[in-house]
């Protein structure tokens, strides 16, 4: 079954817990930390996580496109964080840091950016529980969504069969009603939604709308089939 993660880069930051219910019913709250660094603009850190884990039972998927992630990453387990991501191109020791996250507690995650490959990092992939697949350069909300990504999505779907893996497979950047479908036809299964969802009339219904076209794409997909 598909995953839907809201994103609260799209939310109204004054009234975060008001905004986390009102996607309720949703799998995760996606929240996007930067450092005005790594990419070029700046949003939140550890006191708004937990501040945020604290007014809501939603799990909270934290997604760090963040410079020195193997010093930072670990204070967002501890902050509240069910899961977090770093960057393959911001991580020192990517496998040290997956076991560090795991090992607090959480679900440890890798990001790649659009022009980063998936192939060489096909020997981590048993360390992570979760990897995401940039379909936008990440540091703003509200871009357009990246066909060319499509291909990627599907050869990093191949490899997680390959190996016979449990890892989800999470896609951000542009994920709308008019791009969800091909995502989950390509092997995604997690799938972060900002404007999609926060931009709409009843931010719950759009998130219920997005699984429901991501259930159904999936269900005749390729990936799903061979399973």
């Amino acid at each position: 079954m598909a995953q839907i993660n809201p994103s609260i880069l799209s939310a109204d930051f004054a009234r975060l817990a008001e905004e986390a219910e009102a996607v309720r019913g949703s799998d995760w709250l996606h929240v996007d930390v930067m450092d005005n660094h790594f990419v070029p603009n700046l949003t939140l850190g550890v006191p708004i996580v937990e501040s945020l884990a604290r007014s809501t039972d939603i799990p909270l998927d934290c997604h760090l496109m963040i410079e020195d992630p193997d010093r930072w990453a670990p204070q967002y387990v501890e902050a509240g964080a069910g899961s977090v991501t770093f960057h393959a191109e911001a991580a020192a020791a990517p496998v040290r840091l997956a076991r560090e996250i795991r090992a607090k507690g959480a679900r440890a995650s890798m990001a790649l950016k659009p022009a980063t490959p998936i192939e060489p990092y096909e020997d981590l992939l048993p360390e992570l529980d979760m990897l995401l697949i940039m379909t936008v350069e990440p540091g703003f909300g509200g871009q357009a969504f990246l066909d060319i990504m499509l291909p990627k999505i599907r050869r990093t779907r191949e490899l997680i069969a390959k190996h016979g893996l449990e890892l989800w497979l999470q896609v951000d950047g542009g994920v709308s009603v008019s791009t969800i479908e091909r995502c989950a036809e390509a092997g995604a299964d997690v799938f972060v939604a900002g404007s999609a969802v926060y931009g709409a009339e009843d931010p719950a219904a759009a998130v219920a709308g997005l699984r429901a076209l991501a259930d159904g794409a999936t269900s005749e997909a390729w990936w799903a089939c061979a399973h």
